[in-house]
């Protein structure tokens, strides 16, 4: 694996939202520092950083489907989650929220540096 994967992956978070397990990645300084400018929707925030899931199947994306599990895609995911109002507002308050996390730790060891 490389660096940039490495870095990348540090910023991944696993979430549990209405019985799916979730992978997001919080955004980074630069891409909020952007969208601070912007009028983001939460489907905005959605294809952005929610970016895989574990244990999905066709059934669950699919009435009638089979219960084999799916591979992540940014599309089908997209597709899919335009019908599930009720992930919408959890799935976009977990990334805004490993954002936060990402600041206070930043500022809390700015802190201690500027202290020291």
């Amino acid at each position: 694996m490389s660096i940039i994967e490495k870095i990348k992956k540090s910023r991944e978070t696993r979430v549990d939202v209405g019985g799916f397990n979730f992978t997001v990645r919080r955004p980074t300084d630069l891409e909020v520092s952007y969208m601070r400018g912007q009028n983001l929707r939460q489907g905005d925030i959605l294809e952005r950083f929610v970016i895989g899931w574990d244990g999905v199947t066709e059934l669950d994306v699919i009435p009638g489907g089979t219960g084999a599990p799916i591979a992540f895609e940014t599309a089908l995911f997209m597709e899919w989650v335009a019908d599930r109002p009720d992930l919408w507002a959890p799935l976009a308050d977990a990334v805004m929220q490993a954002y936060a996390a990402h600041r206070q730790k930043l500022d809390d060891s700015l802190g201690e540096a500027s202290a020291g």
